[in-house]
């Protein structure tokens, strides 16, 4: 506890402005932290480690609200662990994003009608390079705005020279151990990119379509012939077979014959695999290897012949037809408009719905094509990645997640990782003269007169070195020595299989480095934890998106409400795996508990609140020991959250304690006290120091900005950021001054009803006498009961008007109150006759409704039902009023 406070001259309110405007002192504060080398690691610090490395944002793109998400979190944890005493490192950095960012570029040579060829190769990608550092600092400036504490000498991007020497480093070790081999296989290939794109990089969505029943073989009904149905009827030009279920009865005389192709006249096999569902259709489908992953691995099962009819651009090409040179979706109405005239179109459906995949980043239908890639064999890795979580080496949260992990590793395919574009990591393979190939690795020269493989590696590739390599690997480093493994890696569900799990085969892969291995256990993991939180909504629900228009942008929010609100919205709905929803009225809400803890500070400080030692506990009152025991209850709250990654309950606690305890009931009762002798006005300033300063640290991690602010007025301290994390006093709770404060509430809140009953103004003061006060223990309170409650005394003249009996713990407080004096009679006797007459007519209204044969007959259940709740609301307005008017008659007989 600093004691700065009582020494220092800004530990006054007129330290803080008159209101708290996060634009005014946001960038300031952030700036001046950066200067301080708050968020800078020291790699030689004898502080426990703690680390988290940024998932790293595309260099084209721009914070959204998910990215916001992901950093508050992260922020919030590297926040609380430095106050915890931690050596703490977030490594921010971009990805090079291979196709977006070649995109962008292209499009630029465009305008002035240019393509990258008429470049060339090393010279597009200086072209690359300029863009990227002329408008690759966006990113950079928003996560300022956000108050990232990332350690900015630290940064890192995936094409620096440090991390290519990693990417080649890894790919020759998996290269030379068999893991890395080049294939023809089937791939998600983007026609418009002209390349081969990962399962990542495919968005699926439903289509009308047209099926199109097609008939194979003899137009001759007593003659071979089958019925197939496809919704592609352009990769007919491809097909090597038909395939039928071995056990339909249907097709078995005919397995192991030909049929008729009906355009290239070929001579195709009928061959029966378990693969075909006898139930769907005609129970027979075309088989077209090199355009279907499922019709790929079956004609790999019966040694079909696989041609590709289709380029790089998605035209028809080598089928030797007419229509070769067209566009895949022409070829697809031509070809079925030849077959309609032949009459082998024997059914259509239209719009038939069905699901395809669209390239993410050009838009266009993706067309599986057989391609000759680069492949890594994923099964070893695979699997050192699943046992690396069934062993408890890495916990998932939430652990409802485990299965949906374990359904990816243990069922995943070989990875193609070749990219057929220029921006990227080359891949390090040379080819010689006589068909000689060569894995270069980053200290290597390529052999004389060899030519580089032309191809890049898929980003993905890169990125899953992330952890170690922007940490020196392979080199041995400090940073590797005291950083790594990781602490936890948060990042969003929806790509817990794609990146997460190339992070952790390749961690697993290389842990028995020497770099990674001394003194640590073998096949390390890369991080402790995973903490994996949901998606961002909009506040109905609904997944942001462009195309509905309901995104939002943090740098609107951070503009209008400050980066506070914006993350306190964040962090205060965040749970593992769970979806959040977010809109204007949560972040306005957000201001709001801003504003009012900003607020009740400033007022804090107006009456000398300060931290400092306590006094003895039995000096204090009972509100003091009440709210100093809630304090130990939240900090215990808040620290079990975090360390479960409960973001949601450890900021909603937080939330409610501050306004509906600290705000709403501690400084009232603190105001009272201040008013009574200096004694114990000096207690209540100690223990309100002390509170509002942890409370300050415990909101700081979501909630830098106005928490920096306001500490440093209460404290006089060097900045929140490196004071010490609140922990819990150790001090057993007070059951007694909970039980009184408790009591004492519910007492203040049912006279608090009555008087609104009454239509009294909340500053309008009523003679009341309480009964009962000794045997509910609360005579210690009566000065803060008679405060807050607005009573006065009782005189000796005094006569009750009203009386509420409230029950408590252990006895029940009787209040008699004389409004006589505080009410205009005749007026309150006109507005409620007016509201008797209006409460009559409901009530005669729907008693006759009700009563009516008819009506009941023909009105819905739900009707019915909400005209019997209007006529007992009816009802018990009249009885009330009555009563009222009752009361008032027998006041204006007494005057």
């Amino acid at each position: 506890m600093t004691s700065a406070a009582s020494e220092n001259p800004r530990n006054r309110a007129d330290a803080l402005p008159k209101s708290w405007t996060p634009s005014e002192v946001e960038a300031d504060l952030y700036e001046r932290w950066v200067a301080a080398g708050y968020f800078t690691a020291d790699a030689g610090s004898d502080k426990p480690a703690y680390s988290i490395v940024l998932p790293p944002p595309n260099v084209t793109g721009t914070l959204h609200m998910g990215h916001a998400l992901d950093h508050t979190l992260m922020d919030t944890l590297t926040r609380r662990k430095r106050m915890q005493g931690f050596e703490v490192l977030w490594l921010p950095g971009m990805d090079h994003a291979g196709i977006a960012t070649q995109n962008v570029v292209e499009k630029q040579l465009a305008v002035d009608g240019k393509t990258k060829e008429d470049f060339g190769r090393e010279l597009f990608i200086d072209k690359v390079w300029d863009w990227k550092r002329e408008s690759g600092g966006q990113i950079q400036g928003q996560m300022r705005r956000l108050g990232d504490g990332v350690d900015w000498s630290r940064d890192r991007f995936t094409m620096d020279e440090g991390l290519s020497r990693a990417v080649q480093t890894i790919f020759k070790k998996l290269y030379d151990s068999g893991l890395i081999y080049r294939a023809e296989r089937l791939v998600n290939w983007s026609p418009v990119l002209k390349t081969g794109i990962s399962d990542l990089e495919v968005d699926y969505k439903d289509v009308d379509g047209e099926l199109v029943s097609l008939r194979y073989g003899s137009l001759n009904d007593d003659e071979p012939h089958v019925i197939v149905a496809t919704t592609r009827v352009e990769t007919m030009l491809g097909d090597t077979a038909v395939a039928v279920h071995p056990d339909d009865e249907r097709y078995r005389a005919l397995i192991g014959s030909t049929l008729y192709h009906p355009i290239t006249g070929r001579q195709i096999p009928i061959v029966a695999d378990d693969y075909v569902d006898p139930e769907f259709g005609s129970g027979a489908v075309k088989i077209t290897p090199a355009h279907d992953p499922n019709d790929f691995e079956l004609g790999l099962r019966h040694n079909l012949p696989m041609p590709t009819i289709m380029d790089e651009t998605g035209k028809i090409a080598g089928t030797g037809t007419e229509f070769d040179g067209m566009d895949r979706f022409e070829a697809r109405l031509k070809i079925r408009e030849r077959l309609e005239s032949e009459g082998r179109v024997t059914g259509r459906k239209y719009p038939y719905s069905h699901s395809v995949g669209h390239s993410e980043r050009s838009g266009e239908p993706i067309e599986p094509r057989l391609s000759m890639q680069w492949w890594v064999k994923v099964e070893p890795l695979a699997k050192a990645a699943g046992d690396a979580v069934r062993n408890g080496d890495v916990k998932i949260h939430p652990a409802g997640q485990e299965p949906r992990w374990f359904d990816w590793v243990d069922n995943m395919h070989d990875w193609t990782i070749s990219r057929q574009l220029w921006w990227g990591h080359r891949i390090p393979i040379w080819y010689g003269p006589e068909g000689e190939v060569v894995c270069v690795g980053p200290d290597e020269p390529a052999p004389e007169g060899f030519v580089q493989d032309p191809d890049v590696l898929d980003t993905w590739f890169s990125s899953g070195l992330w952890p170690f390599s922007t940490m020196g690997w392979p080199d041995a480093t400090a940073e590797l020595e005291k950083f790594y493994p990781t602490s936890v890696l948060v990042t969003g569900y929806d790509i817990l299989f794609f990146w997460v799990a190339r992070m952790m085969m390749f961690g697993m892969y290389v842990s028995d480095d020497s770099v990674l291995g001394v003194g640590k256990d073998t096949k390390q993991v890369p991080f402790q934890d995973v903490f994996l939180h949901g998606l961002i909504r909009d506040e109905h629900g609904k997944k942001m998106s462009k195309s509905r228009g309901n995104g939002i942008d943090p740098l609107d929010w951070i503009n209008e409400y400050g980066a506070d609100a914006t993350r306190f919205t964040l962090a205060r709905g965040a749970q593992p795996g769970g979806d959040l929803s977010v809109g204007t009225s949560h972040v306005t809400a957000s201001r709001s508990f801003i504003t009012k803890l900003f607020n009740a500070s400033k007022f804090a400080l107006m009456n000398g609140a300060q931290p400092g030692e306590l006094p003895a506990r039995d000096t204090l009152t009972d509100s003091d020991r009440w709210i100093l025991d809630r304090l130990d209850q939240v900090v215990a709250e808040v620290d079990s959250a975090l360390d479960r990654y409960e973001f949601s309950k450890a900021f909603e606690g937080l939330y409610h304690f501050t306004w509906d305890e600290l705000c709403a009931w501690y400084l009232e009762l603190a105001k009272v006290q201040f008013g009574e002798s200096e004694g114990r006005a000096a207690s209540t300033r100690i223990v309100l120091g002390n509170v509002l300063d942890s409370v300050l640290r415990l909101l700081h991690p979501a909630i830098p900005f106005v928490t920096e602010s306001l500490w440093l007025a209460l404290t006089g301290g060097e900045s929140i950021v490196v004071a010490e994390w609140p922990k819990v006093s150790g001090v057993p709770a007070d059951a007694v001054s909970d039980r009184r404060i408790a009591d004492t509430q519910r007492l203040i809140t049912e006279i608090r009803r009555f008087r609104s009953d009454q239509d009294l103004n909340d500053s309008q003061k009523v003679a009341a006498k309480l009964i009962g006060l000794d045997a509910a223990d609360l005579t210690g309170q009566l000065g803060e009961i008679t405060s807050l409650a607005r009573l006065t005394e009782a005189g000796v003249d005094f006569a009750a008007t009203a009386s509420l009996e409230v029950r408590l713990t252990d006895a029940t407080v009787t209040v008699e109150i004389d409004t006589s004096g505080t009410v205009d009679l005749d007026a309150e006797r006109r507005r409620l006759e007016k509201d008797l007459a209006a409460a009559q007519k409901e009530l005669a209204g729907t008693t006759a409704k009700l009563g009516n044969a008819g009506f009941l007959a023909k009105a819905p259940d739900e009707v019915v039902e909400k005209i019997k709740g209007r006529k007992e609301i009816a009802a018990s307005e009249v009885e009330r009023i009555g009563a009222r008017l009752s009361e008032i008659a027998k006041l204006a007989e007494r005057k």
